[in-house]
């Protein structure tokens, strides 16, 4: 069975716009259309950045569908729905295919600390049951728990198992995977600083943050990857390589929503447990936001 990859380019993990009441909808209408006029290929809602442990299930529910609704089949839409409880997770995945989503992002269980055949088996039971492609999310940074290659090759034998959102920072590791996996597993970068690299060894693009400032920038530079012009596309990273890096100072997505905020849209409150910025951090922000051509 040849997989089709559920999308090329740049994807946004889109913010969360929260208000006193709870989700402000109309605000996220506007941030879906900032970025399918900035050529944006497609959306996570309910990924890390959108702050989706602190929503409710009726909240993921809606904004899933809310996302696909004012999408209108422009971008894809994929749902996140990570859970340390298999049929949580199962029960948001069957939501989202519901919902019209195009697929499913499923984060490894954090704090139960599973084994590698416990992974195996939380990723492959809910894609047993739900008919959508799923990308599996590796973040051992925040989840305690990463994803070898070993098991990466088991998951990619699953018809519904898509891709894998790489976001340990380990180059090597993406390597072996694409090594062992070749397009039975496509791969995505889950971090903007390792866009480059990562897409030289085969990955087809990015789940990026800082594509919620500059979409436009991210999507450009996934195109010039895309089309093997690695040096252009390394040019075009080392400019923007100290904003990336800033919009990380603190924990995501408090950065990208100070960000957002200094350019004029709302991107809405942060919820308990996040924070705003501190004012050293919101300074350093605003300097590399200048420093390459944004109005804040």
């Amino acid at each position: 069975m040849v997989k089709t990859p559920v999308f090329k380019g740049s994807c946004t993990a889109i913010v969360t716009p929260f208000n006193e009441h709870g989700v402000d909808y109309e605000r996220l209408r506007k941030n879906i259309e900032f970025q399918y006029e900035n050529g944006t290929s497609a959306l996570v809602v309910c990924g890390t950045t959108g702050e989706n442990a602190t929503h409710t299930p009726n909240e993921h529910d809606e904004l899933v569908r809310v996302a696909v609704r004012e999408s209108k089949g422009r971008m894809k839409i994929i749902a996140g729905i990570g859970s340390n409880n298999t049929e949580s997770a199962l029960r948001a995945a069957e939501n989202a295919r519901y919902s019209g989503a195009d697929a499913v992002l499923m984060v490894t269980p954090y704090y139960n600390k599973s084994t590698q055949k416990g992974l195996i088996e939380h990723f492959s039971y809910v894609a047993d049951r739900v008919d959508i492609p799923m990308i599996v999310y590796n973040v051992p940074g925040r989840t305690g728990i990463g994803v070898t290659a070993e098991t990466c090759r088991a998951l990619s034998q699953h018809p519904n198992i898509n891709g894998i959102k790489e976001a340990s920072g380990d180059i090597a590791l993406a390597a072996k995977i694409r090594s062992l996996c070749g397009n039975d597993l496509y791969i995505w970068s889950g971090n903007d600083d390792c866009t480059v690299p990562l897409m030289s060894l085969g990955a087809l693009g990015v789940i990026s943050v800082a594509s919620n400032i500059v979409p436009g920038t991210v999507a450009k530079l996934c195109t010039l990857c895309l089309n093997g012009s690695f040096a252009e596309a390394t040019e075009l990273y080392a400019k923007y390589a100290g904003l990336f890096s800033t919009l990380f100072v603190e924990t995501n997505p408090i950065p990208v929503k100070a960000a957002m905020k200094l350019m004029g849209m709302d991107s809405g409150i942060l919820r308990l447990p996040l924070t705003d910025i501190s004012p050293e951090n919101l300074i350093r922000l605003t300097e590399e936001m200048r420093g390459v051509g944004i109005s804040v």
